[in-house]
């Protein structure tokens, strides 16, 4: 397993790490197979998305307009309990597949991780699943 750190700088925002994975990929020999990540996080997720000019701030009000406004009992900050609920919905966690040392993605697609309460040193896990060739 490979582990890896990502620092966010803003309070709440959107990082392309699909470079970086590839980069990570073809380092280490990871050539067919499949790659996990997990964020070891409650309010950051992982996730793909298209990030056209502007869609990263998209996404973000969208996230915040599916958190209701409640008086939360989360007792170590009711402030934030939202951003652990928006990471919840998205999650920590992505398995992409790998042909050629390259991750297997849309045409538009990024991996991206998604800060909700940050700026943050967020770290993330990277598992190789090699495949089994017969």
């Amino acid at each position: 397993m490979l582990k890896f750190t990502i620092t966010t700088s803003k309070e709440k925002g959107i990082v392309d790490i699909t470079n970086l994975v590839n980069d990570l990929l073809i380092k280490n020999g990871f050539d067919e197979g499949v790659c996990i990540l997990f964020v070891t996080h409650t309010t950051c997720a992982l996730t793909t998305a298209d990030l056209d000019p502007g869609t990263d701030q998209d996404y973000l009000d969208a996230y915040g307009a599916m958190i209701p406004k409640l008086d939360y009992r989360h007792p170590h900050d009711p402030g934030h309990v939202g951003d652990h609920i928006a990471s919840s919905m998205i999650g920590p966690g992505l398995a992409i597949p790998v042909t050629s040392a390259n991750m297997v993605l849309g045409s538009w697609q990024k991996v991206i991780l998604i800060e909700f309460s940050g700026p943050k040193e967020r770290h993330i896990s990277l598992t190789f699943l090699s495949e089994v060739k017969s």
